[in-house]
């Protein structure tokens, strides 16, 4: 069992990879792209959804990968993808180039990211009794990238504060770590290379397709997850800026969001095994509504950490919800197909979320604002995804 849960931990270097670093480091690092550059907030929210856009190409190239080259060898030339075009984003301050940068990480991310999960999940069929916990595990490493970016990103943006576009800095530091987490994949990539599982229903012969109208109520549930959860991720940091937080107290916030995120696999993990229907991604997204809002409706300080807190100990297990409900309810042979439908509309909802806020936030309101149509979002998704039924 020592080695499994070993595996599933090397394998969450690429989550963090995919989403924490590639992604989510975006966030903090905005503020100063955006007084540097004048960026208005829709252009800044523009950059999130061109990143977003690029997840939902790969999501859809994802599935023809997978079945040519498997899902180890996806994962690594993905998880090495990633860190290059976070290090094109340094030689660049024109928009055009900035955007087709973070359009491209936004594909490779997705190579990452399903392809671990896909992973993530035969390890957890290993292991039965814990793979709720395993799923968890591996999603949970988005919280290790947020957690170090919370640290490395306020240093590095201090250490090159006197530099002309001192920011390009910390985008080739980012680039830095991924490749070296990238590394670190090959190990459970090789090993998880030997595992293989059914491409056919036993006996039959037949492929196994994913029915997209028996998961109707899910998909649109977590469609409205893509839409409400990246305004947040994307201008929560500059939103406490604006209030007045300073550098540490941003860094304390992003940091314990981060932490949080790890230990999430442990605090949902039960919730994950127990239900086989929309159950489990309804009460996750209810909850991820009630911390996006906070931050909009106050400005103290504690409440604005448990915002932090409660964020991150939910969100990527409302990611996790979808690969355990897609374990619970169909074949080993319809996994990845499965993985790929979420992860299509999850990034289709990531299209529309930042550029919406963006523009929300430019008029009057502001960026509180914003999140509060985030929120709907959210609990308009919990709905949803309640009605969703075992199959």
């Amino acid at each position: 069992m020592r080695h499994i849960w070993l595996q599933a931990l090397l394998l969450s270097l690429g989550a963090a990879v995919s989403l924490g670093i590639t992604r989510f480091a975006y966030g903090l690092l905005l503020p100063a792209m955006r007084a540097d550059l004048a960026w208005s907030y829709t252009l800044a929210g523009g950059m999130n959804t061109a990143n977003a856009l690029g997840y939902f190409v790969g999501a859809l190239m994802t599935p023809k990968l997978l079945a040519r080259w498997g899902a180890s060898t996806v994962l690594v030339v993905g998880a090495f993808l990633s860190s290059i075009f976070m290090a094109l984003s340094g030689f660049f301050i024109e928009t055009d180039p900035l955007l087709l940068q973070r359009f491209l990480a936004g594909v490779a991310s997705a190579l990452v990211f399903i392809a671990g999960g896909l992973l993530a999940a035969r390890l957890g069929a290993q292991a039965p009794s814990r793979s709720g916990f395993l799923i968890g595990l591996y999603y949970g490493g988005t919280g290790f990238g947020i957690a170090l970016s919370a640290v490395l990103v306020p240093w590095a943006l201090d250490a090159s504060s006197t530099q002309l576009h001192g920011w390009r800095w910390v985008w080739w530091l980012l680039a830095l770590v991924c490749l070296l987490a990238s590394a670190a994949l090959v190990i459970p990539a090789r090993a998880m290379a030997r595992f293989t599982v059914p491409t056919t229903q036993a006996g039959t012969g037949a492929p196994v397709h994913f029915r997209w109208r028996a998961f109707g109520y899910a998909l649109a549930g977590y469609t409205l997850f893509g839409v409400g959860y990246i305004g947040y991720m994307t201008f929560v940091v500059a939103l406490l800026r604006e209030q007045g937080s300073s550098a540490v107290e941003v860094t304390v916030f992003y940091a314990l969001l981060g932490l949080a995120v790890v230990a999430s696999s442990r605090i949902w993990a039960g919730l994950l095994d127990r239900h086989r229907s929309g159950r489990a991604l309804a009460i996750l997204n209810g909850l991820l509504g009630v911390a996006t809002i906070l931050p909009a409706l106050t400005q103290s300080w504690p409440v604005v950490l448990g915002s932090g807190l409660l964020f991150g100990g939910v969100f990527l297990s409302v990611v996790a919800s979808t690969t355990a409900l897609v374990r619970h309810n169909l074949p080993h042979a319809a996994w990845a197909a499965g993985i790929s439908a979420f992860t299509i509309v999850f990034a289709a909802g990531q299209i529309i979320g930042p550029t919406v806020v963006g523009w929300i936030a430019d008029g009057p309101g502001g960026l509180a604002r914003g999140l509060v149509y985030s929120a709907l979002a959210l609990w308009l998704g919990a709905v949803l995804a309640w009605r969703q039924p075992a199959l």
